[in-house]
Parts: C-alpha cells; structure tokens; sequence
C-alpha cells in the first residue's frame, strides 16, 4: 500500500486523539435532548463502533464531534476533545484548520459530497493544496498516491473522471482519499458502506482496517449493522432512543450481550451474516 508518511508523529500512543465525555445534544427550540450522556474515548489505531436503529442518536453523536450539528441543535453538557483541545473553546478559523487535517468524516452518499462538474482527482488534490499548502503539481502527485493507497486502479484515468463514470464503490474510494488527504489522525465512517453491495462493503472494510494498520489512523463507524462492526471494531457502543445502553470490548458485547435490544439486534443480524462471523471468531476456535 503506498505510504502515507505525512502523518503526525505521535507523542504518547495512550493519548486520546477523540474523547468524547457525557456529551448531551439538544434541540434548542423546543429543550427536547437527542443525545443523553454519551461517552468514549479514541487512542490512535483504535476503532469505535456505534450501532444502533435509525433515530437513535448516532449520527448527532458524530456531528457534534465534528461540529456540524444541525440548526438549532447545540452541545447541552459534556466536552469533546480533539488532540486535547475542548472544542467548546475553538473559533471557526480553528475549526476550519481541524476539519480534514485532525479529524475528517466519510458519510453514505459520496456523489453529495463530490462536485459532478469536476473530476474527481482535481478535487482530491485542491484539498491538498488548501490543507497542506502544496503546490499544483505536488497536489497532484499526491492525491495519484491516495487513490492507489485506496485499491483504484489506474489512478490516472480515475484522476481525469467525473462522478457519473463511476461506481458507487469507486466513489466511496474516492471520498475516503479525500478524507485523508491532509492526514487526519481521526476519521469518522458514518454508513460509509451501507449503500453498497456485500462484496464491495468489504472491500472498504479491508481498507479501512488497512488505512489503521499503516497510518495509526483512529476510527469511528458508524453503523445499523453489527456484521460490520463485528469485523472492525475494538469497542462497540450500543444506542437506543439517544442513550447508550451497552458500551464494552466488541467481543464482550457480542458474546455475551447483557441489554435485550443489544440481544435483540444480533438476533435480527444474524440472517446478514453476523452468524457466520461470529461462528469464525468464537474464543477458542
């Protein structure tokens, strides 16, 4: 895989990159709480999984980490921390300065966050230009190494094409490159695979766990699958109706599952293969 060595070295591996403490959301029109004491913490190389229906609080969870809540939606107690910085205390230019470059975000739908009128390697590389400063041909030549580092073939055809030439899993490829163009130490997947079919889902799983083995690249997927959390995942946080209601170690969770609706989703999983995987990865096998 073509090395990002760009990446910050990392002081103390035991460091938090993501805390996330006792973080409550709310709606400010109407004082209603989205999110209830949600808490968790990322050293670099680990994977956070939530889980958890529709509704039920995960996808807020991200955004307040990454400060892009919804209108009218606000912090309402509990702090998040990126590289130890409280976010409460950040201005937008500091947030501007975060956003790609310390802690990034793939979401479902990669053609609404990709330009259709440019190609798609153009944008990848104005990341790069914007984030670290680079030059137009050292932009490109970097944004060619991330979408080999992300398994596409032929980097430079897929360079010079627009989104409608593509597959939705070429594109999911292309977002995570862009995702890590400027070296974040934190990336947030949020359904980034639930679109695709199962071959290409694990396609991107596999990269996913790539990109954390060669880069010490921190995540957190999110996703309504255990299958998929089960695959990746150190620590697995289950949410219903905006509250956590099972927190522990992946294998913890999904053997010996204490909460009924945590019971409850691996039952309904198991038709999509989180059977099989469990069967596989049993202690003692």
């Amino acid at each position: 895989m073509t090395s990002l060595a760009e990446s910050p070295t990392v002081t103390n591996v035991a460091d938090p990159v993501l805390a996330v403490r006792d973080i409550h959301v709310s709606n400010q029109v109407d004082g209603r709480e989205i999110v209830r004491g949600v808490s968790f913490e990322l050293t670099p190389g680990k994977v956070v999984g939530i889980v958890g229906e529709s509704g039920s609080g995960k996808t807020i969870t991200c955004r307040a980490a990454l400060g892009i809540l919804p209108e009218h939606f606000a912090i309402s107690g509990g702090t998040v921390h990126i590289l130890g910085q409280d976010i409460a205390t950040l201005t937008p230019a500091r947030w501007t300065a975060l956003r790609g470059s310390s802690i990034s975000a793939v979401f479902q739908d990669p053609a609404s966050y990709l330009n259709p009128s440019i190609p798609v390697g153009p944008q990848i590389a104005e990341v790069i230009r914007v984030k670290k400063r680079l030059g137009r041909r050292e932009a490109r030549r970097r944004a060619l190494d991330l979408l080999a580092a992300v398994h596409l073939r032929d980097p430079a055809l897929v360079y010079t094409q627009y989104t409608f030439e593509l597959s939705g899993g070429m594109l999911q490829r292309i977002l995570i490159a862009a995702a890590i163009a400027a070296d974040p130490r934190v990336l947030i997947a949020d359904e980034a695979t639930t679109a695709l079919d199962v071959t290409v889902q694990a396609e991107i799983l596999d990269l996913l766990a790539d990109l954390r083995e060669s880069t010490g690249l921190a995540l957190v997927v999110v996703s309504h699958d255990l299958a998929v959390v089960a695959q990746l995942c150190d620590e697995v946080l289950v949410m219903r109706e905006g509250e956590v209601v099972e927190q522990g170690p992946t294998s913890q969770v999904l053997y010996h599952a204490e909460h009924p609706y945590t019971r409850l989703l691996i039952g309904e999983h198991e038709q999509y293969g989180l059977d099989a995987f469990l069967d596989r990865t049993e202690p003692g096998r």
